[in-house]
């Protein structure tokens, strides 16, 4: 027999074994893509709930020991070194802007200072300090048809809505919207 010529007992796949096959990956990425993306955005909303739980106990860190009873004004004032330290109130990844965007979520954060606050161990000048503050971490996807919203402020309680909070949120008291999360 020549090599030119093929014989029906050759082994091998043929186009519909690898169409099959093909089709059968096709389906079982179809099957398992929702579930991924579920589980991509539930670790996402768990992570900027846990940047919201920092937020609150730097702050918190900052008001005791370093603000006089103050808060940070804003995200970079937490990420200063203070005196008498090697470490910050917040790591870099939160502190790098005002805004920062965090595993699907743009953080922010707020604290109106007012003309009486001393100055922060941390190099904060005096009059910038604030009595209380906001914090919201809002979804970047919103074409998402899953929607979680976050935010807290000097009460430490964090509420979630489908919608962004951020805006309505007062610097201390109970928020207007959203529902408190446990």
């Amino acid at each position: 027999m020549t090599p030119s010529k093929l014989t029906r007992d050759e082994a091998g796949f043929t186009l519909i074994d690898l169409l099959f096959v093909v089709a059968l990956i096709g389906t079982i990425c179809t099957i398992a893509l929702p579930t991924l993306l579920r589980a991509r955005t539930s670790a996402q909303a768990a992570s900027a709930i846990a940047d919201m739980r920092v937020v609150n106990s730097a702050q918190l860190s900052y008001a005791i020991t370093c603000g006089s009873g103050f808060y940070a004004p804003d995200l970079p004032t937490l990420g200063l070194i203070p005196l008498g330290s090697r470490v910050p109130f917040l790591s870099q990844d939160l502190t790098g802007a005002a805004t920062v965007q965090k595993s699907g979520y743009s953080i922010r954060m707020l604290g109106s200072g007012v003309a009486g606050a001393p100055g922060g161990c941390s190099g904060l000048p005096a009059g910038q300090g604030a009595p209380a503050y906001k914090a919201g971490a809002d979804q970047i996807d919103l074409a998402n048809p899953v929607q979680r919203h976050f935010a807290t402020n000097a009460t430490g309680v964090i509420v979630e809505d489908t919608a962004s909070l951020y805006a309505g949120m007062p610097e201390a008291g109970p928020p207007v919207a959203g529902t408190p999360i446990q």
